[in-house]
């Protein structure tokens, strides 16, 4: 009786339409309904793969070694030229350069030249200069460091004299925008680099008293 009474009870007004749904409109709502689902089923899903993802990637980070930023000290340059000379019976020389600089590397190497060289960041652009002493070298070692750049002209630094040197395109001439060069005894000494004049010549300055005891020592 029941059962009877729910299949002939009228068909449900619709507040919107003020009538009865027609058999067209229920599907029409019901195709509408699973589609608003299944978007936001979609949206969901979307929102949990981020998630996912985004742990994994925290994950990650958290996990993956993280490099010393603990900065390098400087290098000792005094003690290396000690060694150096130690080794090799040379006066070496030692360029006092200003408290800013920092020196990255002071070596002996050298194929045909044996040559102490000590490499500078001056802290200006960017830039770096290395000071060179070539032991028993000759102008012809100049040109060997600077690409065969020829001189191109004289400057004075504290009463010495020193040869220019004509870079040109610094991407020609590994990256070097300024040298110059002068005699210490036997030897030569090179200061050049990403660098300019100025900076060139406090360098050059730093080295004074060295090139004058250099030359003096080998008379």
């Amino acid at each position: 009786m029941a059962a009877s009474s729910r299949a002939n009870a009228a068909p449900r007004i619709v507040a919107e339409l003020g009538r009865p749904e027609t058999p067209d409109e229920t599907a029409a709502r019901k195709a509408a309904s699973s589609q608003v689902y299944r978007s936001s089923q979609t949206v969901r899903n979307l929102v949990a793969a981020l998630l996912v993802t985004l742990a994994v990637v925290a994950v990650i980070v958290m996990i993956v070694p993280r490099g010393n930023t603990t900065p390098t000290s400087a290098v000792d340059v005094a003690a290396l030229a000690q060694q150096t000379s130690s080794a090799t019976g040379e006066s070496v020389v030692v360029p006092d350069v200003p408290a800013g600089w920092r020196a990255n590397s002071a070596a002996l190497g050298g194929d045909q030249t044996p040559t102490w060289t000590v490499v500078y960041a001056t802290g200006k652009d960017a830039g770096f200069l290395r000071v060179a002493q070539g032991f028993g070298a000759d102008t012809a070692w100049d040109a060997r460091l600077l690409s065969g750049a020829a001189a191109s002209g004289e400057v004075t630094i504290d009463g010495i004299a020193w040869t220019q040197y004509a870079l040109g395109d610094p991407a020609r001439s590994g990256n070097l925008s300024y040298a110059i060069g002068t005699d210490a005894g036997p030897d030569r000494i090179l200061v050049y680099g990403a660098t300019d004049a100025s900076t060139a010549a406090i360098a050059a300055r730093g080295l004074t008293d060295q090139i004058i005891a250099l030359r003096q020592e080998k008379k």
